[in-house]
């Protein structure tokens, strides 16, 4: 068989050649546009003009301004965060935080937090402690490193006799030594990284003459000596800092727990519920007594036995109180008169007149007796004379509804349905001052045993204020808005804190701690208005009566520290024969 020529081999490439090139393109297009045989091909030049037209179609509706976005963004949520803290400052972020230590949303409503009951302090004492507790370890200004300020606790041991650490030039360090940088900075200030090894070894090219030790020659070290503090954190076994271990172990002072259940509940029959009288009071000699309707009775609170001290036939008990030092016991009435009692023995003294209307107020200070009336009228009388009364104040314009005296700065102050708080100097004629400032009337009225020149005055419903006063200067230093009516007020003998009774809508007795005035308890458990407070001689006790007829009794204070553990200090001859003829 003859081979062809070469021009005929070429001629042969170019027909086979140009035949595939027809099958492909008709298999594209027998592919693309399903064409049937016997069509026509694709013309490439229109194929690639539309491919350049619908390209240029996009570029202009890309360039197209679209709509306005919507208000709700599109979140971009991803299964990993890593916070930031470059460009933040810490510090200011921690200020910032508010004071309930919560970083949720503040509600619209603010709610009022309970007075600084038990439970709410040891909350609120928790939160301040967290919070210290955080912020001594995130910003304290100690970090832990291996070398300290001075290697011994001793400044006179010098330094340099601590360095141990062998000399080894083939040995990298971390970070590379640098003599000038190193000469500059102090030892504390250079970052350093600790030794590794627990202990320090010789380089075996150092011992020549093979003798080489194979247990350790130095003790345990840092490279620049060794970290003679206790306290160091290094050290520690803890996951906090030394300081916060030691805030955390400091002693905290707990808050006075108050029992919320009185432990003794009398009946008390036909015991008015009016606000503007007095009839509960305990006196010196450690008898309760108490105005029932028309009658006076007295309880022994060391044995317990009732006593019925007088009956009024045709009249009314409108105000009882006993005098400081003995067994003597006034007795306001309904028609004006103020009876002086032996309860001793039971029998009257004497009977005084003047007031036109019914004495809903008493105070003694020694011999002087102060009686303020529905008639808008004060008297003092001098019990050891025979005059009814020594000095008439005229000031308040309604009932004369609390009294009290202040026998070591000779200072009486009278409360008036007026709403006005008057102070009077000894037995001047004349107000000292007229405060204004209650918005009710002004019943509750008590002088500070512990600071001279101290008056605390509460107002009633349309008030609901505890005030209290500087009468040296005649300013109000300290107001709180108890949220209910004031009906009384008694300052305690053992302690700086105030007792409180209030009426709508909780009828709760809440004691105070001033000057702070921080709730150290809240007491329920009246039904009525709680409009009569008398506090025993020690100072521990303290009685309430309402409306509901009842008298309760509350653990309120603790003992007096220079008091005798055996008594009260207060023995009388009542206590002692426990008998009332």
């Amino acid at each position: 068989m003859e081979l062809p020529a070469p021009a005929d081999l070429s001629t042969l490439s170019n027909n086979d050649s140009a035949s595939n090139t027809n099958k492909k393109r008709s298999h594209l297009s027998g592919a693309n546009g399903h064409t049937r045989e016997g069509s026509e091909p694709v013309d490439a030049g229109a194929l690639s003009r539309a491919l350049q037209g619908v390209e240029q179609a996009g570029q202009s509706r890309e360039r197209t301004p679209v709509g306005s976005p919507s208000r709700k963004r599109q979140r971009i949520y991803g299964d990993r965060f890593i916070p930031n803290r470059d460009g933040r400052d810490l510090q200011a972020s921690f200020s910032l935080i508010p004071d309930n230590n919560s970083p949720a949303t503040p509600s619209k409503t603010k709610k009022r937090t309970p007075h600084g009951e038990l439970h709410f302090q040891k909350t609120e004492e928790a939160n301040r402690m967290f919070s210290n507790l955080l912020q001594s370890e995130l910003f304290h200004h100690t970090v832990p490193q291996p070398t300290p300020p001075t290697l011994s606790p001793d400044p006179a041991f010098p330094s340099s006799s601590h360095s141990t650490t062998v000399n080894d030039p083939s040995r990298a360090r971390t970070p590379p030594s640098n003599l000038a940088s190193s000469a500059l900075a102090p030892a504390s200030l250079t970052p350093s990284t600790p030794h590794k090894n627990i202990f320090t070894y010789m380089s075996p090219h150092h011992h020549r003459n093979g003798s080489a030790h194979l247990t350790p020659s130095r003790t345990p070290q840092s490279r620049h000596g060794p970290n003679m503090n206790p306290n160091s954190d290094l050290y520690s076994v803890s996951p906090i800092n030394y300081d916060s271990q030691r805030l955390l172990l400091s002693p905290k002072k707990q808050p006075r727990a108050v029992s919320k259940v009185p432990f003794k509940v009398l009946d008390a029959p036909d015991l008015a519920d009016d606000f503007y009288l007095n009839l509960v009071d305990w006196g010196s000699s450690n008898i309760l007594g108490v105005g029932l309707g028309q009658c006076v009775f007295m309880w022994n609170s060391a044995s317990g036995k009732v006593t019925k001290l007088c009956d009024l036939q045709d009249d009314s008990v409108t105000s009882v109180s006993w005098i400081q030092r003995g067994s003597h016991v006034a007795i306001g009435t309904g028609k004006g008169l103020v009876q002086i009692w032996d309860a001793e023995r039971c029998r009257r003294l004497r009977t005084m007149t003047g007031h036109t209307a019914r004495v809903g107020a008493l105070a003694w200070n020694d011999h002087i007796l102060t009686s303020g009336s529905r008639d808008r009228l004060i008297f003092h009388r001098d019990v050891r004379q025979p005059e009814q009364w020594l000095r008439k104040l005229p000031g308040h314009k309604q009932e004369v509804c609390g009294l009290r005296w202040n026998g070591e700065d000779g200072q009486l102050a009278s409360g008036g349905n007026d709403n006005k708080l008057m102070v009077w100097d000894k037995l001047n004629g004349a107000p000292l001052y007229k405060f204004s400032e209650h918005n009710a009337a002004v019943k509750a009225v008590a002088w500070s045993p512990h600071q001279h020149h101290l008056l605390a005055s509460g107002g009633g419903t349309a008030d609901r204020r505890i005030k209290f006063w500087n009468t040296q200067t005649g300013t109000c230093i300290n107001e709180i808005d108890t949220g209910s009516q004031v009906c009384n007020l008694a300052w305690s003998k053992n302690s700086n804190e105030i007792v409180s009774t209030h009426g709508f809508s909780q009828n709760q007795i809440v004691v105070w701690k001033y000057p702070s005035m921080t709730q150290v308890a809240s007491l329920t458990g009246h039904t009525y208005r709680v409009l009569y407070l008398a506090m025993s001689p020690d100072g521990q006790t303290v009685v309430t009566g309402a409306g509901d007829e009842t008298l309760r009794f509350w653990k309120c204070f603790n003992k007096r520290q220079r008091d005798s553990v055996g008594g009260d200090g207060l023995g009388s001859r009542m206590e002692l024969s426990n008998v009332i003829r």
